[in-house]
């Protein structure tokens, strides 16, 4: 038997309850339908951890309309390209034209029409799917496999977002191959690339939250963002990164520090203000990383 695909995830806003329910028949068979009476309940879903992959969105709500819930949601790194179909009594080209400069992937007008809603709907879902695909495919470190810098940067930017927002901790180790160089040099870079995907492979699999992210930052140099995670947690996380390595058993025996292959690692963990930025965040687990190897090497600081 084959694993069923699991199914795209679709956010209906509408203030009006029979609005919704047509729109949830309509959809339920072929997405997972996720719904919303105001725009700030529906900002609230989309800033979680688990954003929907599409947003049918009505204009004329109260309190906070359908083009202020647009803006907000253009305006996050989180939510940015989210498309946004709007669905709204309001007719003329001028709407459509405000619509779409803010940002929406289409705009429907009311009354709902089945077929036409169907349509528009499975578009742009798969137009999403396959942007999906691109983003993850240029996310993805082609050695390791694992997130490439690129991804590092752009969910470090977020998750800082996030947990200024929030008012949350968010951490943050970088960790390097303890004497990688003689590694290379002595057993040379095809065994050198097969220990950077072990070691890569077994910290990746190492995390266990959905929302941390474990990344080459560069050559042998490897990072772990860990949203709303402080310090005390961020370290037990770095030392189990440690042992990881040490089971794998990888000989070194040219370091000059053990027979076999060690990491040395930062921390750093921060509650951001509106003055934290993410260049300081690594310079401080940098500036960690730099006293573990200070220190001997084969530790964790912070």
């Amino acid at each position: 038997m084959f694993d069923q695909p699991e199914k795209q995830s679709i956010l209906i806003v509408d203030d009006a309850i029979e609005n919704i329910k047509i729109l949830v028949e309509l959809l339920r068979y072929d997405y997972s339908v996720k719904v919303a009476t105001s725009g700030e309940k529906a900002l609230k879903i989309a800033f979680s951890n688990n954003p929907p992959d599409l947003i049918i969105l009505d204009v004329v709500m109260p309190n906070l309309d359908g083009y202020e819930v647009c803006k907000k949601l253009k305006a996050s790194p989180i939510t940015h390209n989210i498309p946004i179909i709007f669905i709204t009594v309001k007719d003329s080209e001028e709407d459509e034209i405000e619509g779409f400069e803010l940002g929406a992937a289409d705009y429907i007008t009311k009354p709902i029409r089945p077929v036409v809603v169907k349509a528009r709907v499975k578009t742009h879902a798969k137009l999403k799917k396959y942007t999906d695909l691109l983003l993850n495919i240029s996310y993805c470190d082609g050695l390791t496999g694992i997130p490439n810098r690129r991804r590092f940067d752009e969910y470090l930017k977020m998750e800082l977002a996030v947990a200024l927002r929030e008012k949350v901790p968010l951490s943050l180790i970088m960790l390097d191959i303890d004497h990688f160089k003689l590694f290379n040099d002595n057993y040379g870079h095809q065994l050198g690339d097969s220990c950077l995907i072990k070691v890569a492979q077994e910290l990746n699999s190492t995390i266990k939250r959905k929302n941390n992210l474990f990344a080459r930052y560069g050559g042998e140099e490897f990072a772990c963002i860990l949203p709303n995670t402080n310090l005390k947690n961020a370290i037990e996380i770095a030392e189990r990164f440690r042992m990881k390595v040490i089971e794998l058993k990888i000989p070194h025996v040219h370091s000059l520090i053990s027979d076999q292959i060690t990491i040395s690692l930062g921390v750093t963990s921060i509650v951001p203000d509106l003055h934290s930025t993410v260049e300081a965040l690594i310079t401080g687990a940098d500036n960690a990383l730099y006293k573990a190897k200070k220190s001997g090497r084969n530790i964790v600081c912070f």
